[in-house]
């Protein structure tokens, strides 16, 4: 059975592949395995549990309600993405580009995100319960991100990051003058300019 894999603008068929008792999510599996150019591929709905998809590239792909539960999309490019309703629990986003990508009302719930890009991400009524920032970095329901200063700044449940910098709120409240310094150049006077912002930030949105 051949399956194509068309983009939702154009309706160009962007990938195509067959064999026996074919799917959805083998076909996309196979796209990546050889590079396809896959943006704004129509995958609304799809089953795609389980799928390997690291370092797939689907920028400006649908992919509204689809089940990506368990599925490995570390690395993959997803800006600006219609990721809406879909379920991503237990999902490895690890270092994915999710720039302006649209969350709302996804389940994230045990997702990984460390090192992913989630600015301008829109993650209205997503369900972020358990997602994660890496290991131990529990991501809570409400996460900001502050973008446009020196570094961007990402205020999770009980984490901040800075930069490369993640620590706890505890911790970045306690951190000396000294402390700061040391961790870039230009961090003492960015930390003295933004520290009561940030902070504030932080603790308030508890």
């Amino acid at each position: 059975m051949k399956i194509e894999i068309k983009c939702i603008f154009s309706g160009k068929v962007l990938f195509e592949h067959e064999q026996e008792n074919n799917t959805v999510k083998i076909t996309l599996e196979d796209g990546v395995k050889v590079g396809a150019y896959l943006d704004g591929a129509n995958l609304a709905g799809a089953y795609l549990d389980g799928a390997n998809l690291a370092g797939a590239y689907l920028a400006g792909a649908y992919l509204a309600r689809a089940n990506l539960a368990g599925a490995d999309l570390a690395g993959a490019d997803l800006a600006r993405a219609n990721l809406a309703g879909a379920n991503l629990a237990g999902a490895n986003l690890a270092g994915a580009y999710l720039a302006g990508a649209y969350l709302a009302g996804a389940n994230l719930d045990g997702a990984d995100l460390a090192r992913a890009n989630l600015a301008g991400a829109d993650l209205a009524g997503a369900n972020l319960a358990g997602a994660t920032y890496g290991k131990c970095v529990e991501i809570g329901n409400n996460p900001l991100f502050i973008l446009g200063l020196t570094w961007p700044v990402y205020i999770f449940k009980a984490h901040i990051k800075i930069g490369c910098q993640i620590h706890s709120k505890k911790e970045w409240l306690d951190f000396t003058d000294s402390d700061i310094a040391k961790m870039e150049s230009r961090a003492a006077e960015f930390w003295k300019k933004w520290k009561k912002h940030i902070l504030w930030m932080a603790f308030e949105g508890e």
